[in-house]
C-alpha cells in the first residue's frame, strides 16, 4: 500500500462502509431538522433519515440541483445559524444568481485536511514550494489549495491569476516544485516562458495539481512534454467543498480517488436518475458526510464519469471524465463534447491546444466553426490549410457533424488566466 497522509486511505471496504453508514445517517438526520427545504423535499418523497438503514437505501431520497440552491438565494439551503457561518464563497455563474457556499470554523478545518492529503497523494511533501494561480476571493480554488498547502506544511506563494510575466519571473526566482493552475493557464505560462528566452522544460516545476476545467489526455501529454512535470488531475465543486473532493495519486496517476470517508459518490443515469453499478457510465451524484453548514445530499454534479476499484488507495476512482451533461452540445441531433474536439485538435502536429467553438444558427440550423491556433514553427499559408482541411475531415468522421475550421495565427487566440471558455453558444434561447 501507498504512503498516505490519514490511515483511513488505507481503511478496508467494509470498514470505510460502516464510516461511511454511520456518517450518512448523522448528515440526513442534520439536514431533516435543519434545512426545511430538504425537510419538505424529503416529505413529498416519502422519506426520512430513519429509512436509511444500508447505503443501498439513499437511492430512495431526492436529489439536490445547482438550481436549488439559486432558488435558496443566499442562505436558504444552510444547516447552521449565519452567525455560525465563518467564510461564505460564491460561483460566478454564467447565468441568473450565483450560488452561495458557507462554511463553518470546522467546515474550513475540513477543507484544508482533505487539501493536504490531496497535496501529500499527488507527490507534495512538507517544506515543498507551491505557487499558487487560482483565483483568490469568491472563487474556492485559491484560498482552497493555499489553507491545504499550508496545513501539509508547504510553503506558498499566494500569486492568484493573471500577470503571467510576473508569475514567470517569480517561478524562475524562487524556484517552486509545485505549481496549483488550470490546464490551460499552464499553456499559457509555458507560452509565457517561452517568450522571455526560458525554455519550459528548464524549471523547477515538477508538479502541476490542475483542476477547475477538463483535461484531456492529449492536452495532459502535450502540457508534460513541454513543461518536463507530471500533471496531477484535482477534482471538487464549491457545492461540495470547493477542490479537494479528489485526487491522481502519484504512485499509480490512473484516476481520481474520490475521498469516500466525507464525500459519499453515486452514479446515475442522467436521463432517469436510476443508480447504476460500478463501472458504467453515467453522471456523478455525491452526497457530503460530515459538513455541517451546507450539507449537499445527493447533489447531482452533471459530470459524466464511472466508478473504478482503488489502486493506490482502497478508496474507489473516478475515470476520465466525459464531459459534463450540461455542457453538452446537440448539433443537428448529435451530441457532441467539447473534449472531443479537444482530443481531435491535439492529435494534430501542426495545431496549437488554443481553441474556442463558435456554435450558431443563422438559418434555423445549428452551424459550428472551430477557430485553432497554428503551431508558430508550421505558420504558413499550406500548413494552415492543410490543418483545417484535416481536423474538418476528423470531426465529420469521429463525431459526426460538419463544422468550419478556421486555422489562425499563432498566439492570435485570448489567453485565459482562469478556466478557459472554449464554446461560444450564439444560438437563440
Amino acid at each position: 500500500m501507498s504512503e498516505v497522509f490519514e490511515a483511513v486511505e488505507s481503511a478496508g471496504r467494509p470498514e470505510l462502509a460502516a464510516l461511511q453508514l454511520q456518517r450518512l445517517k448523522a448528515t440526513l438526520s442534520h439536514a431533516w431538522r435543519n434545512v426545511a427545504p430538504l425537510r419538505r423535499r424529503f416529505e413529498r418523497a416519502g422519506v426520512q433519515p430513519g429509512d436509511l438503514r444500508s447505503l443501498a437505501d439513499l437511492a430512495r431520497f431526492p436529489f439536490t440541483t445547482k438550481a436549488d440552491l439559486r432558488d435558496a438565494y443566499p442562505f436558504g439551503l444552510f444547516a447552521v445559524p449565519r452567525e455560525q457561518i465563518v467564510r461564505l464563497h460564491a460561483s460566478s455563474g454564467t447565468t441568473g444568481k450565483p450560488t452561495v457556499v458557507g462554511y463553518t470554523r470546522a467546515d474550513l478545518d475540513l477543507w484544508a485536511n482533505v487539501m493536504a492529503r490531496s497535496i501529500f497523494a499527488a507527490g507534495g511533501r512538507p517544506g515543498d514550494l507551491l505557487h499558487n494561480t487560482y483565483g483568490y476571493g469568491l472563487f474556492t480554488g485559491g484560498l482552497g489549495f493555499h489553507y491545504g498547502a499550508e496545513h501539509l506544511g508547504c510553503s506558498v506563494i499566494p500569486m492568484s491569476g493573471g500577470q503571467t510575466e510576473k508569475q514567470v519571473q517569480l517561478i524562475a526566482d524562487f524556484g517552486p516544485k509545485i505549481i496549483a493552475c488550470t490546464p490551460s493557464y499552464l499553456l499559457t505560462l509555458a507560452d509565457g516562458f517561452a517568450e522571455q528566452g526560458i525554455d519550459p522544460a528548464s524549471t523547477s516545476l515538477r508538479i502541476a495539481l490542475a483542476g477547475g476545467e477538463p483535461c484531456t489526455r492529449e492536452m495532459r501529454a502535450a502540457i508534460e512534454a513541454r513543461m518536463n512535470l507530471q500533471v496531477m488531475e484535482c477534482y471538487g465543486l464549491s457545492e461540495i467543498i470547493g477542490p479537494g473532493v479528489a485526487m491522481e495519486c502519484c504512485e499509480t496517476r490512473d484516476g481520481l480517488t474520490i475521498w469516500e470517508d466525507h464525500f459519499y459518490p453515486e452514479i446515475v443515469d442522467p436521463a432517469t436518475g436510476e443508480v447504476l453499478p460500478d463501472g458504467a457510465f453515467g453522471e456523478l451524484v455525491i452526497t457530503t458526510l460530515t459538513k455541517q453548514a451546507l450539507p449537499m445530499i445527493r447533489y447531482r454534479t452533471r459530470d459524466l464519469t464511472r466508478l473504478l476499484p482503488g489502486t493506490a488507495r482502497t478508496m474507489r476512482r473516478l475515470d476520465k471524465f466525459a464531459g459534463r451533461s450540461d455542457d453538452m452540445l446537440i448539433i443537428r441531433g448529435v451530441n457532441v463534447f467539447p473534449s472531443q474536439i479537444e482530443e481531435l485538435i491535439l492529435k494534430s502536429p501542426a495545431l496549437a491546444p488554443h481553441y474556442v467553438i463558435e456554435v450558431t444558427r443563422p438559418h434555423n440550423l445549428d452551424e459550428v466553426e472551430v477557430q485553432v491556433e497554428l503551431r508558430p514553427e508550421a505558420d504558413n499559408d499550406a500548413a494552415r490549410s492543410r490543418a483545417a482541411a484535416e481536423l474538418r475531415h476528423h470531426i465529420k468522421s469521429f463525431i459526426g457533424i460538419s463544422a468550419r475550421v478556421r486555422v489562425v495565427p499563432a498566439a492570435s487566440i485570448e489567453r485565459p488566466v482562469g478556466k478557459a471558455k472554449r464554446v461560444v453558444d450564439k444560438r437563440p434561447r
